[in-house]
Order: C-alpha cells, then sequence, then structure tokens
C-alpha cells in the first residue's frame, strides 16, 4: 500500500481537491493534525477508519504508525495543513519513510497565502507594480532561517510579501520592513482564511500592530506587504491585449 501525503487546504472542507477528498473516502488510516484540521474535513474518511491525532506525537512515533500501517496493509492518508510545499514538515517524514523502504506519493492542496489572497480579492502579480511574491516567515522558537533569509533582504527588493508564521511577531516586522518599504506601505493580514471567525484587516505597514492587536488577531494568519495590495490605474496584462499574435503564441503569461 502507500502513504498518500494530502494537503488538506487552509480549512474549509470543501477547498481539498477531489483528488484529496477521494483518497480519505478509501482510507483505512488517517494521520491529520488535530489542531488545523476542521471536523467537517475527516466526515470523508469511511466511518471506519483509524482516525490519528499527530498534534501531540514526536516525529518518530508519526512514521512508525505511518510504517506500521502500510506494513499491514492499509491505505495511509497523512493530511497536511494548506499545501505539502509549504512548511508542512513533510520532508522529515519523507526522508524517515524512504528510509524504511515504505512507498508514498503527494497531492497538492490550497495554501493559506492563495485563499487569504482570495479573502481580499486581490492579484498578488499586478502588471508593472509587482511581479514577485516572496513567501517567507520569520525566526522565533521554530526551527533557524538559512543565514540568508532575512526580511531585510527580502525587502530590499520591494517584492510583495507573504508572511506565515508571523502574527506575534507584528512590531518586528514593522520595524524590520519600514526602512525599505516605507510605513505607507499597504498591507492586509488575514486570519482563519476560510474558517468560521475568518477575519480581515488592512491599512499601512506603520499601523500594521494597532491592526493586529485591534482585531485580536493570534493565530492561522497570513500577513502581505507590498504597492500591489493598493494598486490601482495599473496597466493591462499583455494576455489578452490586442496587440498580441494568438496564432503564433500559446496562451500564458
Amino acid at each position: 500500500m502507500t502513504v498518500h501525503f494530502v494537503g488538506a487546504g487552509p480549512g474549509a472542507a470543501d477547498l481539498i481537491t477531489v483528488r484529496g477528498r477521494d483518497l480519505l473516502a478509501r482510507c483505512d488510516v488517517c494521520l491529520y493534525p488535530g489542531s488545523m484540521t476542521p471536523t467537517d474535513l475527516l466526515a470523508y474518511c469511511p466511518s471506519e477508519a483509524v482516525l490519528v491525532d499527530t498534534a501531540n506525537l514526536a516525529l518518530e512515533a508519526i512514521v512508525a504508525r505511518m510504517a506500521e500501517a502500510h506494513h499491514a496493509g492499509q491505505e495511509v492518508v497523512r493530511l497536511t495543513s494548506g499545501d505539502p510545499s509549504l512548511y508542512s514538515a513533510v520532508a522529515e517524514q519523507m526522508r524517515r519513510l524512504d528510509v524504511r523502504d515504505v512507498p508514498y506519493d503527494v497531492v497538492p492542496g490550497v495554501p493559506a497565502f492563495a485563499a487569504s489572497a482570495a479573502a481580499l480579492k486581490r492579484e498578488l502579480t499586478v502588471p508593472e507594480i509587482g511581479q514577485s511574491l516572496v513567501i517567507t516567515r520569520v525566526q522565533a522558537r521554530s526551527t533557524k532561517m538559512a543565514p540568508k533569509e532575512t526580511l531585510a533582504a527580502f525587502a530590499a527588493t520591494e517584492a510583495t510579501l507573504a508572511l506565515h508564521l508571523a502574527i506575534n511577531h507584528v512590531e518586528r516586522v514593522a520595524d524590520e520592513l519600514i526602512p525599505h518599504y516605507g510605513a505607507d506601505c499597504p498591507v492586509a493580514v488575514v486570519a482563519l482564511a476560510t474558517q468560521p471567525g475568518e477575519t480581515v484587516v488592512r491599512g499601512v505597514l506603520g499601523e500594521l500592530p494597532d491592526l493586529v492587536r485591534g482585531a485580536g488577531m493570534t493565530r492561522a494568519a497570513t500577513i502581505f506587504v507590498g504597492r500591489v495590495l493598493a494598486a490601482a490605474g495599473f496597466p493591462d496584462s499583455f494576455l489578452y491585449s490586442r496587440a498580441r499574435d494568438r496564432a503564433n503564441q500559446p496562451e500564458s503569461l
């Protein structure tokens, strides 16, 4: 059998992919992060499936549970919040499954930054305003950042930032970014995107701490910083321009 790493999406049960839903519907064992998985999502599992909350399990215990189920001939789904490619801690799980010769595959999910951008009703790549998005976090008690991956280094590009795991460090975020973006740079914060209690605040970088504290945001939030958040009067994309030769070009950016 196979272990399936499945991106559960940002929270709403109906934002899991069809493939992910179908894998849940036929799994024998589902391991899920209890603090971040809505009960509606687990309802896709068969009634006889074994549900394992991994919130209080160490890495070795999680991997051992997946390997045990695999060797017992059971179909295993390992849910991750958002998309497995971002801050999901699947890399170390895959590494250990490789050592054990346990096969696995990966099903993408809707990442939190994408769900948050949808809540804002904003495209994050706007012609001639911003064409790059940096997805990063801040250093706290969590795993160390790579030495050159600092907020200041990213901010020097003035690209749009999407900050995860930073909601309790907004004073530091503002202090480090204002020298590069300016206190008047637009910001937006989305907490609990697609979930009950979803909250959105908008403003400028200089007032970021007050915005977040005033809204009572403390977890599951994405902070956006960049001029695209308030862009207006920008030129249309070349994608649908009348001047484009569509006979000889594929429809792409």
